[in-house]
């Protein structure tokens, strides 16, 4: 058996403090569940919330897609334990259908409370942007995920989050699924962004982001004028620019 993993308090503490500048976290004492995989980027949330000081709990969702899955909670708790960190994990069971990743991620939302933490980050922003435009998704899909405490690391790199592990010795588990081309959103990590890379010779992923963020703001606009409009006023609706009266009409409907 190998021996327990031992983190030095002062190597997090040093290795976390960059990073935790540009993080999200809810004030130090909030408690907080963590969403933890096993992953690189959630493992990395598990840590800088700890080191946050934050009142952290790490909660692993098995789905039990893969034989030996279950054995990924063993990485989970090996790094909770080091930080006195209470972990637990759930096995959860996929409804029927055709979309693995989307009933896999239904599943999982379903035991996670709506305020648990995620370890979203700026590539995650970008993926989900580019997804989103093939999908033909309006202003909001394209604004991406809204920054804020359930998601404290949307302004990290990925690259980032896996430093961070390799510098404490994590046990970072790889997920198989992540490298399946059948999944839209690998195709896009692996070889959508790296083909826009290429193209406009930069890194697309601040670009992308940036985008996201303006567009969100402009979302905001729309939402707070189409809050003036009463939904169920036809007049109202037909006097309004089409585009707020859609809004108004979907935040109704969304209520």
């Amino acid at each position: 058996m190998a021996p327990p993993l031992t983190l030095d308090p002062a190597q997090v503490s040093l290795l976390a403090a960059p990073l935790l500048a540009r993080c999200t976290f809810a004030p130090p004492g909030t408690t907080v569940t963590c969403a933890v995989s096993g992953g690189a980027d959630s493992l990395a949330l598990l840590v800088l919330a700890h080191a946050a000081g934050c009142d952290a709990a790490a909660v692993h969702v098995d789905h039990g897609l893969r034989p030996g899955s279950a054995l990924e909670f063993h990485a989970v708790r090996a790094v909770a334990d080091a930080l006195g960190i209470v972990s637990r994990t759930v096995r959860v069971d996929l409804a029927d259908g055709p979309n693995l990743e989307a009933r896999a991620r239904a599943a999982r939302f379903a035991v996670l409370a709506p305020d648990v933490l995620t370890g979203h980050t700026a590539d995650d922003q970008a993926e989900t942007v580019l997804i989103n435009l093939l999908r033909g998704a309006g202003l909001d899909g394209l604004a991406g995920m809204r920054p804020g405490p359930s998601r404290p690391l949307l302004a990290l790199r990925r690259h980032e989050t896996h430093s961070l592990c390799a510098a404490l010795g994590l046990p970072v588990v790889h997920d198989p699924s992540n490298d399946d081309p059948r999944f839209l959103r690998n195709r896009v990590r692996h070889e959508v962004l790296p083909l826009l890379q290429s193209i406009a010779t930069r890194d697309p992923v601040p670009v992308l982001t940036r985008q996201a963020g303006l567009l969100r703001d402009e979302a905001d606009l729309l939402d707070e004028s189409a809050s003036a409009i009463d939904p169920t006023d036809a007049r109202a609706l037909a006097a309004a620019p089409l585009p707020l009266a859609r809004r108004a009409v979907r935040r109704w409907l969304a209520e």
